[in-house]
This record gives structure tokens, sequence and C-alpha cells, in this order.
């Protein structure tokens, strides 16, 4: 039993990646050094052939899954390389997800939409079992858990979503019961409380480390924020989470908390 720093990274969405953001979150990695590194899902967008949204705009058409792949594979390459030691685990988002929906759509055969799952899907083609990176998808259940999709780390439940409502963290404070981890919403979120059968639990999401203004809302000004989160955990399982915004620029506060609490 020892203390542990663990790094949860939210939604990245492959080639919509913002660079300041990211290199940010890998200057901060290199600086934590962590033990554990959880992926909470869309990190590949999907978009182009498998987007199963209706596309209004010619610029959308560029979109590609190659672009995808190559985005995040270097995102990939840049955290494993900033976190040699780390352990790492990644959930399956609602975007990776879509290459599986269009499979189901369009191919007859259980067996065939398995082979292409095989050849191009998102565990695949970022090569996650050579890199050592465990895949867990969203439509399985892991760890005797009821809720697919979805594992726990020690007092802490990890899962990609389950709400992307302005009271979201609420939302999965109660339907967890206990300690969660999410993504999904790209905006930065918390809530605490305690019960009369516990001292406490909390339902946080870090934000996100994509572009914050997508054009598909150009009518609507999102209220996304990047961010990452941190948790300190002692060899007693209770932990500390942090959400760690990184403001424009790709400024991130946590090098002078660090420098101040040290």
């Amino acid at each position: 039993m020892k203390n542990i720093v663990r790094v949860i990274i939210p939604d990245s969405h492959g080639a919509h990646i913002a660079i300041e953001a990211r290199d940010a979150l890998v200057r901060d990695i290199k600086r934590l050094a962590p033990d554990e590194i959880v992926w909470l899902g869309d990190h590949l967008d999907c978009g182009g052939t498998f987007n199963s949204h209706q596309r209004n705009y010619t610029k959308e058409m560029t979109e590609s899954y190659a672009d995808d792949v190559d985005a995040a594979n270097e995102f990939v390459d840049l955290v494993s390389k900033a976190a040699p030691k780390a352990s790492q685990d990644y959930l399956e988002g609602n975007h990776e997800a879509h290459v599986e929906r269009w499979a189901a759509r369009n191919m007859h055969s259980k067996k065939d939409a398995d082979m292409l799952l095989e050849r191009i899907g998102p565990a695949k083609v970022l090569d996650l079992k050579r890199r050592g990176i465990k895949y867990f998808r969203c439509s399985e259940m892991y760890q005797g858990l009821s809720i697919p999709g979805t594992i726990r780390k020690g007092k802490v439940f990890f899962t990609h979503g389950i709400s992307f409502s302005r009271n979201a963290a609420q939302v999965h404070l109660d339907r967890f019961g206990a300690s969660v981890v999410f993504g999904h919403c790209h905006r930065s979120m918390g809530v605490i409380e305690r019960t009369v059968t516990s001292s406490g639990h909390g339902a946080w999401c870090p934000g996100t480390l994509a572009k914050l203004q997508p054009l598909y809302r150009h009518t609507a000004p999102t209220t996304w924020t990047w961010g990452f989160g941190v948790e300190f955990v002692a060899p007693s399982g209770n932990f500390v989470h942090v959400n760690v915004p990184i403001f424009a620029g790709g400024k991130s506060m946590l090098a002078e908390m660090t420098r101040r609490v040290a």
C-alpha cells in the first residue's frame, strides 16, 4: 500500500483537440509523475463516415476518421511518454461507440461486424493492446458492476457519463450513491454530499480538452471549460479529488499551486 497520484483525462475528440490545452496537460503530467491514468472516453470523435448526426455545413464534410486516429495516437503517445510508469485505463465514450453502432446498422452479420471492429475499431487503431492500456467498452459490464462501461478504482467509480445536463454532477451522485468521476459534459463541475450512512462522497467532471466552440454550436455559445482531474489517494483508499482548470492560451495553475504546497 502506498500513496497514489491518479490523473483523469476528459474528452478530447480526436482532430478537434485544443492543442494548447493538450500541451498544458502533458506538462502537468510530467510534474505529477502519476501512478495511474484514466481516460474518460471520446478521445476519438469518429466523425465523417461514422457520424450519426446530420451534417449541415460543407466544412463538416472534411472530417475524417483517419485524422481523428492520427490526432488521438499523437495524444496517447505524448501522455505515455510523459508518464512512462503509469498504468492506464481507457473507457469507451459515446463517440468511440459510433463505430460499433455504424457496424450494427450496416452489417448484416454479427461475425462480420466483429471482424470490422477488430480491424478498424478504436482499440485497434489506437493500438491499445500493444501499449498495455486496458479498454473498457460502454456496451459491456466489468468488475461485477451493474452499469456498463464503468469501472471502480478503490473508493471511486469512473464512467464516461450518464447525463449531459447542467446538473449532471448531481445526477451522477444520486444514481451512483458513491464517489464518481465522469466526462461527456465538457464542463468542469463537482458536488459533494454527506449522508446518514456516509461521511461524504462526490461527483466530478474535469471539463474537456476539445475546442470550446465547434461549428455545430455556432448559434449556441458553449459553457465548456478546459481542464483535467487529479486524485491524491492515501493507502487507506481515502482520496482528494481536484479539478485542475486550464485557461486561455494553455495556462494551468498546477505548477504555482504545487510549488506553494511543497
